[in-house]
């Protein structure tokens, strides 16, 4: 009987003695993880930084930047369609800069001419002035008008498939079909020329 307690005795030992380097491992790994956050907080204190208390996530992948460019520009052109859909007067200036702006960035490979996005942008500004169109149509007219600065991924199937999208979205917003044909237009020419 003595032998199989000792043996059991022995064992739970050996498991406690091995499972010490393991633990001792994660807290010293722990301790040298808050030491870190704590140096990297000072260092922010003193460059007049904010700091954050929430830890970094770990294994983060780095962000692509084409996709982050994406983004950015979709963000940017569905701002500027809003903000075209919220005047009532004349578009501003600064609209037609900000627009003409993220028209002009929209192409990721092959750009459109310059003559190609000013004409866009004043049928654009013409036809979205005071129009009411949903926010989420808003963002998918924006990627839409992305895709076609890129047209080089599309299929000449799904370029007439956004084009046709566009001037149901336009015409069901209030534009003219004139208005609404003009944008379509110049969305070709400049689905062709970044082709």
């Amino acid at each position: 009987m003595k032998t199989p307690v000792a043996f059991f005795s022995v064992l739970f030992v050996a498991s406690i003695a091995a499972a010490d380097p393991y633990s001792i491992a994660i807290q010293q790994a722990k301790r040298a993880s808050d030491q870190n956050a704590a140096e990297q907080q000072q260092i922010q204190r003193q460059a007049g930084g904010t700091t954050s208390t929430q830890p970094s996530a770990p294994n983060t992948p780095p962000a692509d930047p084409m996709l982050a460019a994406t983004l950015q520009n979709v963000s940017g052109l569905q701002a500027d369609i809003a903000g075209l859909n919220a005047t009532t007067d004349r578009p501003t200036t600064d609209q037609k800069i900000s627009l003409l702006n993220d028209l002009s960035s929209a192409s990721q490979s092959t750009k459109a001419s310059s003559d190609s996005v000013k004409t866009l942008t004043k049928d654009l500004m013409t036809a979205l002035a005071g129009k009411k169109i949903a926010t989420a149509q808003q963002t998918k007219f924006a990627r839409q008008i992305h895709a076609l600065f890129n047209s080089s991924h599309l299929t000449a199937a799904q370029q007439q498939t956004i084009l046709d999208d566009v001037q149901k979205t336009l015409t069901g917003a209030g534009v003219s079909l004139d208005a609404a044909t003009d944008v379509i237009t110049d969305l070709k020419k400049v689905a062709l020329e970044t082709k």
